[in-house]
């Protein structure tokens, strides 16, 4: 939809025709004439005034179109596009997610194919990632030491690349549970309390960092950040030995006490997920659990159009000036 964004400028449109009436009535003043004799000869020579008055005259009709060509542009002429839904500034979430060795067993199945712990988590949450809409975002990887991988930000795509590009050992083969927390706490400190969140995964046990995890959990709690933690893995696996199959518990090393007490102590919750289904519940359960960011409102994309209107001008009025000079240059030219 075609718009003026200041109407009242095309008031000035008539100006120059104003001006030209209060100056064009005043007449000069008599003064002293010289008489010619021969003045009835000189009046009936061929007048070429005829000639330039008309030029002149459509010269002044090429200003006037510049002049309402540069008010037009000054109006603020814009096209408005159709309404958009506009969405409000959601919660601070930062997703830690466990890179250390033990990230490599292959429990899980997607599309039933085999894969390690890191692989169905890259899957399973490029989902999650994509549906926080409105939500602002960032990544810590964390093994033997926590690194902060994205810093909060609103672009996911970003976010989700980079978990792609995860690799397990990345960052040492053991597990700083605390450490993660502490790099995270660090970083959502810098937004409102109210929407600081971390959803922490995690495959084993805290065994390495300067922090323990309870530690870092009251921290947490202090400046109000809420924790999810998820304990992954499955809980039953057949492997090969010189013995024949044997079933053994891959998640034997998970410590799922102390997630419980981190979620708690923060007024989050513990998920346990074995599988990939059950992690995709979880991330269910999160979107319910902190809602998705509502639409605040709607509003509709302009696009400028004054730039038309005022190259045409410049255009029109760089030819008024630069003809004359052209002319008489073609003119010397020819003669």
């Amino acid at each position: 939809m075609f718009e003026i964004a200041n109407p009242w400028i095309l008031l000035a449109l008539p100006a120059p025709f104003i001006i030209y009436g209060l100056f064009s009535g005043k007449k000069p003043k008599a003064t002293a004439a010289l008489h010619i004799p021969f003045y009835q000869d000189v009046s009936q020579l061929p007048q070429p005034a005829q000639t330039f008055s008309k030029g002149f005259f459509h010269g002044l009709w090429l200003l006037f179109l510049v002049w309402c060509l540069f008010v037009f542009a000054a109006s603020g002429p814009r096209f408005v596009g159709k309404p958009m839904e506009l969405k409000r500034s959601g919660r601070d979430i930062m997703l830690a997610i466990d890179i250390s060795a033990s990230m490599e067993t292959p429990d899980m199945q997607i599309n039933h194919q085999q894969v390690n712990r890191l692989a169905a988590i890259q899957s399973i949450a490029r989902g999650f990632i994509k549906d926080r809409e409105g939500d602002r975002l960032g990544l810590i990887l964390f093994g033997t030491h926590a690194y902060l991988l994205t810093p909060m930000t609103y672009d996911h795509d970003t976010l989700t690349s980079m978990l792609n590009d995860a690799s397990i050992g990345l960052a040492g083969p053991q597990t700083a549970i605390g450490d993660a927390i502490g790099l995270a706490i660090k970083r959502l400190i810098e937004y409102p309390k109210e929407d600081r969140i971390l959803v922490l995964l995690t495959d084993g046990v805290n065994n390495a960092g300067q922090v323990s995890a309870l530690s870092a959990a009251n921290m947490a709690a202090k400046y109000h950040i809420k924790i999810y933690t998820i304990g992954f893995g499955a809980e039953r696996a057949v492997v090969e030995s010189f013995m024949g199959p044997q079933v053994v518990n891959p998640s034997a090393d998970l410590d799922e006490t102390t997630l419980k007490k981190v979620a708690d102590i923060t007024h989050g919750l513990y998920f346990r997920a074995k599988d990939t289904k059950a992690l995709q519940k979880v991330y269910d359960t999160l979107n319910q659990v902190e809602p998705l960011a509502k639409n605040q409102g709607v509003y509709r994309p302009l696009t400028p159009l004054y730039t038309w209107p005022l190259g045409l001008g410049l255009l029109l009025s760089a030819g008024l000036f630069s003809w004359p000079l052209l002319r008489g240059y073609f003119q010397r030219g020819a003669l």
